[in-house]
């Protein structure tokens, strides 16, 4: 089965959902949320996430986590992972209780199709499509894009055991994972080319993750990426309210800005820390034809 056809069977039994004038989505990808060691490679973000999820729920967003939100190739167990990140899945959890929560797995949290709800009756999905019912093509299809990557897809298994007992380990030591999409410019360059080749020939466009490289796409070239929540020193994810899609980065800061953006966190004795939201790109779906 070549990328084309995952890529299809991801879409094939996806949930529909609304993309109005009206509707507010955040999607994250790649959060990698960990155990809280040494390779929990999420955990100097978890500040900025936490600020930003309490932004999202306070301003009306669904959430999308578009896949890796969970490291389930080093850690085995999920329970120690929701254990260390209590405070973040009771945000996740908020999001729940109001219907405004949708989960979908990548090559890194497979197992969680697998393995049970995260919440009582709660669904992970393939993908997910925003559907505007528009005469002009503005449909967003999303899925977390490791379809496009033979390895981390078909041969996900191997991937996994590799990761665990082979590159998690040689880490320590600086040695980077030649297999990984995040690691590898040449692998993140082919999996883009083959997801934008994708969007173009379905007529949609296509938003995913996996290359942990944010790319905020066009009508010209109709292909986005989320980024990761595993950057140095920030996360990004995309907002899409109405047909108005951002590109959006979430940071630590010692200065304070004007916007919401803040939340304020004590670090004694020396200064407190702001954690900031900016908008890095910006592009309007609809008018951009």
């Amino acid at each position: 089965m070549g990328y084309k056809n995952r890529l299809d069977r991801a879409f094939d039994s996806a949930p529909v959902l609304p993309l109005t004038l009206n509707t507010k989505y955040v999607i994250f990808s790649d959060c990698h949320r960990g155990i809280g060691n040494t390779n929990d490679n999420f955990l100097p973000n978890a500040s900025s996430y936490y600020a930003a999820l309490q932004y999202y729920y306070q301003y009306g967003f669904c959430y999308i986590e578009n896949g890796d939100g969970d490291e389930l190739w080093e850690n085995r167990c999920f329970s120690q992972i929701i254990e260390i990140h209590e405070d973040i899945f009771q945000c996740l959890y908020a999001f729940h209780k109001e219907c405004r929560l949708y989960m979908l797995y990548g090559n890194h949290d497979m197992k969680k199709k697998r393995c049970g709800p995260l919440f009582t009756d709660f669904p992970i999905y393939e993908g997910i499509i925003l559907k505007s019912g528009l005469p002009k093509q503005t449909d967003l299809y999303i899925t977390h894009g490791h379809q496009a990557d033979f390895f981390n897809s078909v041969l996900w298994r191997l991937a996994a055991f590799l990761v665990r007992y082979v590159w998690t380990p040689l880490e320590r030591f600086g040695v980077l994972d030649p297999t990984s999409a995040a690691k590898n410019n040449t692998k993140k360059e082919a999996i883009a080319n083959k997801l934008t080749a994708y969007a173009k020939e379905n007529k949609v466009f296509l938003l995913a993750g996996h290359t942990h490289k944010p790319t905020l796409g066009n009508p010209a070239s109709p292909y986005f990426n989320c980024g990761s929540c595993v950057h140095p020193k920030c996360i990004t994810c995309i907002e899409l309210c109405g047909f108005q899609i951002s590109l959006v980065k979430w940071y630590a800061s010692a200065q304070k800005s004007e916007h919401f953006g803040n939340i304020y966190r004590e670090c004694p004795p020396v200064y407190p820390v702001y954690i900031k939201r900016e908008v890095l790109a910006s592009e309007n779906l609809f008018t951009a034809f």
